[in-house]
């Protein structure tokens, strides 16, 4: 017995290792793979996601002349102000955004030329979780009804973020279906927000198989390649929520960034504009990622694309409530081009 116990302790420390040199190996080419600098410069296709106050709360012309030139300084070109959440019946009350015409005033005054698009969601009801039920079609139906409300107020366009939202969710195709003839029909654009693509679309359905869509331990909703593609064929825009990494090193988080910037153009880059989401809060390993460790993957990302895609592609900036001026500067130091240089994309 004794010598089976040390046979089974040889063989997991053997074990143990094995894994360990495994991990050093990753994170040493990690490593050696972050340090060169990024040839590629960013974009002047830029997004932002703006604070439910722009719309709901009064600001003074001083403020609006600041918002103006703030979009102006970094090349904002989209601002999702956020104008909901929806009621679960599938409206907005009218008290929530009282605001939102002498904004959209505002922004085409000082900042002329970027679009003000209404930023609504809600999280979905999976599984009978949630507050939003899109498989209702009465509630899309609504849905509809007061994204025409905000398209006729004067917005630029219909942001979504609705979540969470999985590869297989034919109601939410069905509302991007309507919503694109909406949005076609008043001369505005559909934009929305997805979570970062799967690292392995065969996985899906094992996850659906043995894990729960809701609750503390569920499958992560992220959009296929069949998905995205036919998400991008539907909407004008969109944005990948890419933060969030939870990945221990600032190379490892950069590694992040690029290989799903890569990906994202490569898939869907020449079929719709493209935003990659990049954090200014503090996430839950702050110390790895940040806007600059964004932002530097995101320039690796396009140095391994084979060509830029077809459409605009650029950042969208989470969020103008945790941007202070510091964030601000960093992101001018490391992603927009210089003015003389001509947009990518």
């Amino acid at each position: 017995m004794r010598q089976k116990g040390r046979l089974v302790l040889r063989w997991t420390g053997w074990a143990a290792a094995y894994v360990a040199g495994l991990a050093a190996l990753v994170f040493a080419g990690a490593w050696v793979w972050w340090q060169p600098e990024p040839e590629a410069r960013g974009t002047e296709a830029n997004a932002l996601w703006a604070r439910h106050q722009w719309v709901g709360e009064p600001h003074s012309d001083a403020e609006y002349r600041a918002l103006g030139k703030l979009l102006e300084e970094n090349r904002i070109t989209d601002v999702f102000f956020h104008a909901g959440p929806f009621e679960a019946d599938g409206t907005v009350p009218p008290g929530k955004y009282r605001y939102a015409r002498q904004l959209i005033e505002a922004v085409r005054k000082y900042a002329p030329g970027v679009r003000a698009q209404a930023y609504l969601g809600q999280v979905r009801v999976v599984d009978g979780h949630g507050v939003i039920d899109l498989d209702d079609a009465a509630v899309r139906e609504r849905v509809l009804k007061t994204d025409a409300i905000f398209l006729d107020l004067g917005f630029d366009g219909i942001h979504y973020d609705f979540e969470p939202i999985y590869y297989d969710d034919r109601a939410f195709m069905t509302l991007m279906d309507r919503t694109r003839e909406l949005t076609r029909s008043k001369g505005g654009l559909l934009s929305v927000a997805l979570e970062q693509p799967t690292l392995a679309d065969a996985a899906q359905p094992v996850y659906k198989a043995l894990l729960p869509r809701s609750g503390a331990l569920h499958y992560p909703p992220r959009p296929t390649e069949g998905f995205l593609r036919a998400v991008a064929d539907r909407a004008d825009q969109v944005a990948i929520m890419t933060y969030d990494v939870s990945l221990p090193t600032r190379s490892l988080a950069g590694w992040h960034f690029a290989r799903h910037t890569r990906t994202t153009l490569e898939l869907i880059g020449d079929r719709t504009t493209v935003f990659m989401g990049v954090p200014t809060y503090r996430p839950l390993m702050d110390w790895a990622e940040d806007l600059p460790v964004a932002l530097r993957g995101i320039r690796r990302g396009i140095d391994d694309l084979k060509r830029p895609p077809k459409r605009p592609y650029g950042v969208g900036v989470y969020a103008d409530w945790t941007t202070d001026p510091a964030e601000w500067a960093r992101y001018r130091a490391a992603w927009p081009p210089p003015a003389t240089e001509s947009p990518a994309g």
